[in-house]
């Protein structure tokens, strides 16, 4: 009997080192990640300027209470914050602890206790998360939810104006749902969330925890729609492998996080915003986020020459890309990680593909040929 809890349905491949896109398991046999961690590794395995930051720090600081001040706290908050209408950050160690930091202050701010979401939505699997979550399957088992939150379909204006009412202090959204299926939110869509907070006085939290920091070839993923959040979540991709998350808000939120409204003992640590502040050098400069968008582009186009329309779906943004089997795509993800190639699922029928952004166009040919001769008969780009 394992001296685990099962509450992972982990696969039988034991990863021990990795460089790049390529991973290597405990007998040798080399693999594609197109999972990075699931949105994690933004930088690849091992990067080099990533080590040389943990080397540096560790020699250094590990450790010290949010009591004392941090310059460099500040610093990554600053780069974070950078030409957006954000004022403020939080740091923390996750992106479930993110969230419960934007439901508390979008609580704490408005007076207001009711968050709408979605239907299909992640946020996490802490007590807030998991009942902002959309997702029936996330909450059996735990007894009743917390009531404050109403979850409406996604994309349909007439169904979330229909749920307002003076009680609701936040709308709480991913602008592409991962684990829900890769779906975009619609410009139409957009623009009625636009339109309702800013008529209702209602605050707008978008949820970037597997979007952001590049992900899908701009900074944030907001800032391809019309949407203006008055609180951005992030984490995953923003540590590059190493555990934190943050909470953005505008100047207006302010005076509702004060002393002792909130905290963490671990967030913000020298090692994980030295870690974070590398990376966001590195992904925030125009030429890689370029380079991002440009590698998605041919991913897509590869994807698409390669599968039919009327048997696949290709979706998403970005390297955040969604392939709808129209059936369960398990036995797919199993015969992929025989063949050398990791991915993931993105509810029951959705193959999701995450690669590093710094994946070559050298690895996506090897990964769309690998799943092309799963998906179909053996095919060459």
């Amino acid at each position: 009997m394992s001296t685990l809890f099962n509450n992972y349905a982990r696969r039988p491949v034991h990863l021990v080192k990795g460089e790049g896109t390529v991973v290597e398991d405990a007998n040798g046999k080399k693999y594609l990640d197109f999972t990075s961690g699931i949105a994690v590794v933004s930088l690849g395995h091992a990067h080099p300027a990533i080590v040389k930051a943990i080397q540096a720090q560790s020699e250094k600081l590990w450790h010290v209470s949010n009591l004392f001040e941090s310059p460099e706290q500040k610093k990554l908050a600053a780069t974070l914050m950078k030409d957006t209408h954000f004022s403020h950050s939080f740091f923390c160690n996750s992106g479930a602890e993110a969230n419960e930091a934007a439901i508390k202050l979008a609580r704490k701010h408005s007076g207001k206790t009711t968050i709408i979401t979605f239907d299909q939505s992640f946020h996490g699997r802490t007590f807030g998360a998991m009942a902002a979550t959309g997702q029936e399957k996330i909450k059996q088992g735990f007894g009743p939810m917390l009531e404050t939150f109403k979850t409406v379909p996604f994309n349909d204006p007439a169904k979330l104006e229909a749920a307002i009412d003076d009680d609701v202090a936040a709308i709480m959204l991913e602008v592409i749902q991962g684990e829900g299926g890769i779906h975009a939110v619609t410009p139409e869509f957009a623009s009625a969330i636009s339109d309702i907070c800013k008529s209702k006085g209602i605050l707008c939290i978008v949820d970037e925890v597997q979007t952001g920091i590049g992900r899908t070839g701009t900074r944030y993923a907001y800032e391809q729609t019309g949407l203006k959040p008055d609180i951005l979540t992030l984490a995953k991709g923003l540590g590059g492998g190493f555990p934190i998350g943050a909470m953005l808000g505008t100047a207006e939120l302010f005076d509702s996080f004060g002393p002792g409204t909130h905290g963490t003992t671990f967030g913000g640590n020298p090692l994980a915003v030295a870690v974070a502040q590398t990376v966001v050098d590195h992904v925030f400069a125009e030429d890689f986020l370029k380079d991002v968008q440009e590698k998605s582009n041919a991913l897509i186009r590869k994807l698409n020459e390669c599968l039919p329309p009327e048997r696949f779906d290709i979706r998403g943004n970005g390297l955040l890309i969604g392939i709808d089997c129209k059936e369960d795509v398990a036995p797919f993800i199993r015969q992929a990680e025989e063949a050398g190639l990791l991915v993931v699922q993105a509810g029951s029928n959705v193959i999701r593909m995450l690669p590093p952004l710094t994946v070559t166009e050298e690895e996506i040919d090897q990964a769309v040929t690998i799943l092309t001769s799963i998906l179909l008969v053996p095919t060459t780009i």
